[in-house]
């Protein structure tokens, strides 16, 4: 059994500790958290899983990391922290631990990360022995190993399309919605996430990777970026009022330029409302999809739509995420100290889970 904990308890880390619960390999051995308000809570009611695990949540970074686990879930936010989430990251690494986390955006394409970001984990995983390994959703397995996986069903391939189509109303994180999207800001704030350059940093290794996997020479990287305003006020369930004339809805593309064409593309539609740019594409249901198309002979067009917590479809994203973070965590040790991408680590079937009910 490896001894796991997971480091934050938000929207990742309540799906940390369910599948390190639910994994037949790893044991959960410690949770740690920032609030005061949730030291000594137990993992499995911070989890939403209903009983009890045994362990109680700490904050006490040092004394966890010099029990030396043989792994990490990161689940602290990196979008408004890079810097502090870097120095965890690295911290556990130098502790000898295997870390998973999706909070890293540059390193998700570990080979073209800019040296700040690289060179410290490279350090810490000489000192250390550790080993890290950064993914998700979007960015993550919705535009690197499904992608690639529905391009090999193609006898030709012209365009590979990712989209991630979503009510963000439904993705209980405000401050993110509202300060780093702009939904319910003014049409004249200017988003953080969109500002340029920033969507390339962000879903840019994404296109290297799946470039790098299909022998693909890249000529440039671009992005389009369209906004559109709430026709009218709207009331959500998690983040309150949406003022009319307000940001309600974004849609933008990073593209992959191959031969002077866009052929690797990585597209978001996200809405406060549904009401909103109704004419640009919509999920099957509503609620949220992630889904890939490759244009070519055959056309194929491949939708995952994922639930948790009550049927919310962004906590489903998230939940499989963590899925495919906790599911490499053996592998990761086996495969010894390093810094790997998502074309070094394989998405496996799920080993020993059939029919398997946790205690």
């Amino acid at each position: 059994m490896i001894r796991t904990v997971v480091w934050g308890t938000g929207n990742v880390g309540r799906a940390a500790i369910r599948a390190v619960d639910a994994h037949p390999g790893l044991e959960l051995a410690a949770v740690l958290v920032a609030d005061p308000a949730k030291v000594g809570r137990d993992a499995g009611r911070l989890a939403g899983l209903g009983r009890d695990l045994g362990v109680v949540a700490v904050d006490d970074v040092g004394a966890v990391l010099d029990g030396r686990p043989g792994a990490v879930v990161y689940a602290a936010s990196g979008d408004t922290r890079p810097d502090g989430a870097l120095d965890d990251v690295a911290r556990a690494v130098r502790a000898g631990a295997v870390v998973v986390t999706p909070a890293l955006y540059p390193l998700y394409d570990q080979r073209n990360a800019p040296p700040e970001f690289r060179d410290p984990v490279l350090a810490a995983v000489a000192e250390g022995g550790g080993s890290l390994f950064v993914s998700g959703v979007d960015p993550g397995w919705g535009n690197d190993v499904l992608p690639l996986l529905v391009s090999g069903l193609g006898g030709t391939v012209d365009v590979i399309r990712c989209q991630e189509i979503f009510d963000y109303s439904t993705y209980e994180q405000e401050e993110s919605v509202r300060d780093l999207i702009g939904m319910g800001r003014p049409m004249e704030y200017e988003p953080p996430m969109l500002l340029p350059s920033v969507p390339t940093m962000v879903w840019g290794g994404q296109v290297r990777l799946m470039a790098r996997a299909l022998g693909a020479e890249l000529d440039e990287i671009r992005e389009t970026v369209e906004r559109r305003p709430l026709e009218s006020t709207v009331k959500t369930r998690t983040m309150g009022v949406f003022e009319a004339g307000t940001q309600g809805a974004i849609r933008f593309e990073v593209q992959g330029i191959v031969g002077g064409e866009p052929r690797i593309v990585i597209e978001h539609v996200t809405r406060i409302h549904p009401s909103c740019a109704p004419d640009w594409p919509v999920p099957p249901d509503g609620a949220g999809a992630h889904r890939v198309i490759v244009e070519g002979s055959p056309r194929i067009e491949v939708t995952v739509a994922a639930t948790a917590e009550g049927e919310n479809r962004s906590a489903g994203g998230n939940a499989t995420a963590v899925g495919r973070l906790v599911g490499a965590i053996d592998w990761l040790v086996a495969a010894g100290p390093g810094l790997y991408d998502a074309l070094d680590v394989p998405l496996r079937p799920a080993v020993g889970k059939l029919g398997r009910r946790p205690r």
